[in-house]
């Protein structure tokens, strides 16, 4: 048995393939018209997967794009983390140290239908951010995003999680120091932010008292604010929630989902051949379609899903309805 899977069931997934070739996909969002918007870090773009399994570029972003989402304009917001170094292993894609070029991440908003894009933030009270990752808008339209830092050789950012508006007015650091700080989601009321960090393979949570405000203070090594942490060897990558309350963890180096209840207990670990599994997004007839990014060997797959995911704010309410 691998000691990252534990004693809960696992099957093998049986998926689609709908883009190869791609060049470290992240960030899937799934359209109402059947295609998926996705990133491509390592080419610095915003791309579009069409049904027919055409890929468009709808922004070139530079840098290191990673999680994406559809704001309350209709724009689609990026969290960009300033861009990696590249190697390859095992003919897999594997991003490391900040590039030599870097210059810090952002926040960026992009049309679309045009491909314009904006810069909406470099940083929060003076402090530039690193390594932004992953957003989730809450139904107020505000977002949830997460800092994962750089590495630089032998040192590397402690990480943090942000909120801020989508007009660009207001951003607030709300929790900080985690480290590598990755995925990012609400539970289906909203009243609870999840979080992962990406070597301890881990999931935080914590109760929310409205948008941008946690119910009560964080305190240091309070077991309550964490909801699973995976055995063995695992890293943990961005996630989804379904409709049930579930939240479903896009799991490294043994690569899959791995489902987790909202009580913390691991139900389900869905596993796939690439180590790199790093996103997982609902769409299609009643959310039951997941779609979900293969990073190393650079795929974008979708697989029926046996229970819905949670409608998101701003983008498929109506699917769901």
């Amino acid at each position: 048995m691998n000691p990252v899977r534990g004693s809960f069931p696992t099957r093998q997934a049986e998926y689609t393939v709908l883009a190869s070739g791609l060049k470290f996909p992240e960030g899937p969002v799934a359209l109402d018209d059947g295609s998926v918007l996705i990133v491509e870090i390592a080419r610095g773009t915003l791309s579009r997967v069409w049904p027919d399994g055409n890929v468009d570029v709808v922004a070139e972003l530079g840098g290191g794009p990673n999680g994406a989402a559809i704001g309350p304009d209709g724009y689609c917001y990026v969290c960009n983390n300033g861009g990696f170094e590249w190697f390859e292993q095992d003919g897999l894609m594997i991003p490391g140290d900040a590039p030599t070029d870097y210059q810090g991440g952002t926040i960026q908003r992009v049309n679309i239908d045009t491909g314009e894009v904006t810069i909406l933030y470099t940083n929060c009270a003076g402090q530039r951010l690193n390594g932004p990752n992953d957003l989730v808008f809450d139904a107020s339209g505000g977002f949830w995003f997460t800092d994962t830092g750089k590495s630089y050789g032998r040192t590397m950012d402690r990480s943090s999680v942000y909120y801020a508006q989508a007009d660009g007015t207001k951003i607030q650091e709300i929790l900080f120091p985690f480290d590598r700080t990755n995925g990012v989601a609400l539970s289906p009321d909203d009243e609870t932010l999840y979080f992962a960090e990406t070597f301890t393979a881990r999931i935080w949570q914590y109760p929310l008292a409205g948008p941008g405000k946690l119910r009560t203070p964080p305190r240091a090594f309070d077991a309550n604010d964490l909801l699973y942490g995976a055995p063995g060897f695992a890293g943990f990558d961005s996630m989804a929630v379904e409709a049930g309350g579930n939240v479903c963890q896009a799991t490294l180096m043994d690569g899959g989902i791995t489902v987790i209840s909202p009580a913390g207990n691991a139900v389900e670990f869905v596993a796939f051949s690439d180590p790199f599994v790093t996103n997982i997004c609902f769409g299609g007839p009643e959310l039951s379609t997941a779609y979900i990014t293969l990073s190393g060997s650079g795929q974008l797959v979708c697989m029926p899903w046996p229970r819905p995911g949670t409608p998101l704010h701003f983008l498929n309410r109506q699917i769901a309805d």
